[in-house]
């Protein structure tokens, strides 16, 4: 039995969702609502210490991060493959996994907050702040939602997120000029699954053409990831349309001073 433990809007949940439908698996739901802070609830914590949605529980065994658990889905269910044979090209969608563990997930966390959650968070007293980021001591995450909540969209970790998007659009662009479909091995892999949702915040976040109107081998890569049935149920489809206004609105606040940004960024690199 396979049971995950997830948020609908969390673009690491939608992660493992998105690998579960690929490989056509049945799982047990157990949503983790992140807004009333059920992820530091102590049950929860002792499956996913961190207090990080998603968390896959297997035969009892809790798999955590988000990243290990779509590549610990491919291990044990091998079919539809979702990694490719040759072990060069594993180590190509790894990098790709890395592209978004080591830089778009924070960059995403950013974004989103300084756009929405901030807002929410100054309805909170200091007191239930200091709660929220204490629970699971991770002093790196509180220093980071500190600065942005202080500091809003021009926080520093703002303008790293937008260098780390350049960045990796960049490299993706370069990738895929080339003619092929895909990232990697020119077949659908856990490199499109780990992107998919962190991509698709920005351009529900209304801020995705900053970075591809002018990369046309990434605008067609990514109606294809769009085109999919697993992105359809696991990211799109599940979205309210509450929940896509507030997306499109608090972007769009955001978006003029991030447009500043990536254009001083490009300047100085």
């Amino acid at each position: 039995m396979l049971e995950l433990y997830h948020f609908n809007n969390s673009v690491c949940s939608q992660k493992a969702r998105m690998t579960l439908f690929e490989k056509g698996l049945d799982w047990r739901s157990h949503e983790v609502n992140l807004f009333i802070s059920e992820q530091y609830d102590p049950k929860y914590l002792k499956l996913n210490p961190k207090g990080y949605v998603p968390a896959l529980i297997h035969d009892g065994k809790a798999i955590r991060e988000s990243t290990l658990i779509c590549e610990y889905l491919d291990d044990i269910f091998p079919l539809p493959p979702l990694m490719p044979n040759g072990a060069a090209e594993r180590v190509q969608v790894r990098l790709w996994s890395k592209t978004v563990d080591e830089g778009l997930f924070e960059g995403v966390t950013v974004f989103s907050f300084s756009a929405m959650f901030r807002d929410r968070m100054k309805k909170l007293s200091v007191e239930g702040r200091e709660r929220r980021y204490r629970n699971v001591g991770d002093q790196v995450r509180r220093d980071r939602h500190n600065s942005v909540f202080e500091h809003g969209v021009d926080s520093p970790y703002v303008s790293r997120a937008v260098a780390t998007y350049e960045i990796a659009f960049k490299a993706m662009e370069e990738t895929l000029v080339g003619g092929s479909n895909w990232l990697v091995d020119d077949m659908f892999s856990l490199a499109e699954v780990n992107l998919a949702p962190f991509i698709a915040r920005l351009e529900y976040l209304t801020l995705l053409d900053l970075w591809i109107d002018e990369r046309p081998a990434i605008g067609s890569w990514w109606q294809r990831v769009k085109d999919r049935s697993s992105y359809q149920a696991e990211i799109s489809d599940p979205l309210t349309s509450e929940e896509i206004e507030e997306m499109e609105v608090s972007g769009a606040r955001i978006k003029p001073r991030v447009e500043e940004m990536r254009a001083e960024y490009l300047a100085w690199a």
